[in-house]
């Protein structure tokens, strides 16, 4: 049985979130949240194959994205507010928990869920980005860069240097994405290439280059058809067009609010919950084949199942067989209670 992928909005006080839905409303219920600089519909793959297998599927534009509420400041964007924003859906839903899936930034919000809210969180999967119980900061991600590839002397902040660079120079930043959003977005969504692995990511040289593509508008790259079609490149950069890069980029302006959030998770940040952790083999900014990047996930989590998924960051859309199969594995493994 095939079901439709449909638009909804749940409206509180505080905050606005729209969200794609698809499957029986009484299944069991997986959230999926996205990440920078993409939409629900990131997971216009996942959405249908988990409907079909009898889930109820839900994917919400995160805050400063597509149908949801912006704001006008960087603090607007803390790890702590969109964990709110999740509890909320949630709530709207009629349930009490939930299976929660993150890619990319939306990892970060997953794993705040299950460290800060595990009487909401059944079981937690990650994208690309492994947990960090002490919080997802500049600070800790740089102690766990692979010196042998990145040496300190040359790169002090490894791949994570265009982090620093939204830090000393947001507006500039945001100005060059605005520049030519339809550019960005072709730019951005492309497949991993295995070439690439072992060499320094593009990241690690934006302060360098003055910008995440050397300042200013980007040239016209084709788009990556394995990733994105002309559809998909449409939405997006309506959404971005309309939004702008403030909200995105504020999500990481927030380091030092959300070292502070994930010291008050509870167990000290242990996670006994089910957890999923896909690598992806070609992402070379989020890099945890070979660097020390997952460990503290690895001596954080009770019962964790780690799967290498052939594909770079953009995961979900470059090898979606791939991903919902790891998902359904998963579920069906260390959830069969909840398989419906």
């Amino acid at each position: 049985m095939t079901f439709p992928i449909t638009e909804h909005t749940v409206k509180t006080p505080r905050h606005t979130t729209g969200y794609l839905a698809c499957g029986a409303e009484e299944g069991p219920l997986l959230i999926f949240c996205h990440g920078w600089p993409e939409l629900s519909l990131s997971w216009r793959h996942q959405l249908p194959a988990f409907a079909a297998l009898g889930f109820r599927c839900v994917a919400p534009d995160m805050r400063g994205y597509g149908r949801s509420s912006t704001y006008t400041r960087h603090g607007d964007f803390a790890q702590e507010l969109i964990v709110q924003d999740m509890l909320e859906l949630l709530g709207s839903l009629g349930r009490d928990r939930a299976v929660w899936i993150g890619h990319d930034w939306g990892s970060a919000v997953v794993w705040n869920l299950a460290s800060h809210h595990p009487d909401k969180v059944l079981a937690v999967a990650s994208l690309c980005v492994p947990y960090l119980p002490t919080g997802f900061t500049l600070q800790n991600l740089v102690a766990l860069v692979d010196r042998k590839l990145y040496p300190a002397d040359t790169f002090p902040a490894g791949q994570w240097d265009y982090q620093f660079f939204y830090e000393e120079n947001f507006d500039r930043a945001c100005t060059d994405f605005e520049a030519n959003i339809r550019n960005v977005v072709k730019a951005l969504f492309r497949k991993g290439d295995p070439a690439r692995v072992g060499q320094p990511a593009p990241t690690a040289f934006v302060r360098k280059a003055g910008g995440r593509f050397g300042g200013g508008a980007l040239p016209d790259l084709p788009r990556d058809g394995d990733v994105i079609t002309e559809q998909d490149l449409e939405a997006y950069v309506a959404a971005l067009t309309r939004n702008g890069f403030f909200g995105p980029g504020s999500w990481y302006m927030n380091h030092k609010t959300n070292g502070d959030y994930a010291r008050r998770a509870a167990k000290a940040g242990r996670l006994d919950m089910p957890v999923l952790f896909l690598h992806g083999a070609y992402d070379t900014t989020c890099e945890t084949m070979t660097s020390r990047l997952a460990e503290p996930m690895r001596r954080a989590c009770a019962h964790l199942t780690e799967v290498v998924v052939k594909s770079g960051h953009w995961m979900a859309q470059e090898r979606p067989a791939a991903v919902n199969a790891a998902l359904a594995r998963w579920l069906a493994v260390d959830l069969p209670d909840y398989w419906p």
